[in-house]
């Protein structure tokens, strides 16, 4: 991939320009939660992380209002850098961009061919019967790190640690994340445009996740014609942070299938 589609965001990317492209895609904690996904596809593909805008101090455009407004987004970045059989590799929010994008390519010629398979890593973004997502606005760090690890205490982060500077960070992106993905972290109509996805589909989900539980993810990935689940051990929303070995384990054979 060119970078000059995403040369005005913040970029990360690894591996050979000339292999196949992965485009990370990270949740609210920012792009730090999904550098390891870019160092380890780097060895075979070329990982792509980019900031998304409104994250880490970045402009929010006022045309990027939703989830599905940057998803569109990121597809026509994607169209104009000539990209094909990209493989969408999104955590927590960025799992349900992941799927946006997939969703929008499907049911849009335009975007013929330019996906070619999707992991979704504990996404958020459906509405499942039963298995609500987390009240993530209305958590403190400590009620976080409960909720998102299975080992909360290698999770929380002392707010009393955190610079001014960092806190200002935190609370631009928490900001940003309300304002493209509502209250509810959310969208009623998503679950029911998933069996539109034609592409390869992974959900990995640690088996701890209580932002999403595991239910959650297999409902989801029961919504999309095909997709296959991996549930992590001893891991929570963020399993390639907590349990990479056996995340890579999962997400490696599905990738060189794929």
């Amino acid at each position: 991939m060119s970078i000059s589609p995403f040369e005005d965001l913040p970029l990360v990317q690894a591996g050979d320009p000339a292999s196949r492209t992965a485009l990370v895609l990270h949740g609210g904690g920012g792009p730090q939660t999904v550098a390891p996904i870019v160092g380890h596809l780097a060895p075979t593909m070329h990982a792509v992380a980019p900031t998304h805008p409104g994250w880490e101090g970045t402009p929010l455009p006022a045309s990027i209002a939703s989830v599905a407004d940057l998803a569109s987004d990121y597809l026509g970045r994607l169209l104009a850098g000539g990209e094909r059989d990209v493989v969408l590799i999104g955590s927590s929010i960025g799992g349900w961009l992941a799927l946006e994008m997939a969703v929008q390519a499907a049911a849009d010629e335009r975007y013929a061919g330019l996906i070619g398979a999707v992991v979704d890593i504990d996404g958020v973004g459906a509405m499942v019967d039963g298995e609500p997502v987390a009240d993530f606005f209305a958590l403190d760090a400590r009620g976080l790190a409960e909720l998102a690890w299975h080992d909360p205490e290698r999770g929380y982060r002392d707010p009393a640690l955190t610079t001014d500077a960092q806190r200002a960070v935190q609370q631009s992106n928490g900001r940003t994340m309300a304002a493209i993905a509502g209250a509810g972290m959310s969208d009623p109509a998503l679950l029911g445009r998933l069996g539109g996805i034609r592409v390869p589909t992974l959900m990995v989900w640690g088996e701890s996740d209580r932002i999403v539980t595991p239910a959650y993810g297999r409902a989801v990935a029961h919504a999309i014609p095909g997709a296959q689940f991996a549930e992590i051990p001893a891991a929570g929303h963020l399993p390639h942070l907590e349990a990479p070995a056996a995340t890579w384990a999962a997400i490696d054979p599905f990738l060189a299938r794929s």
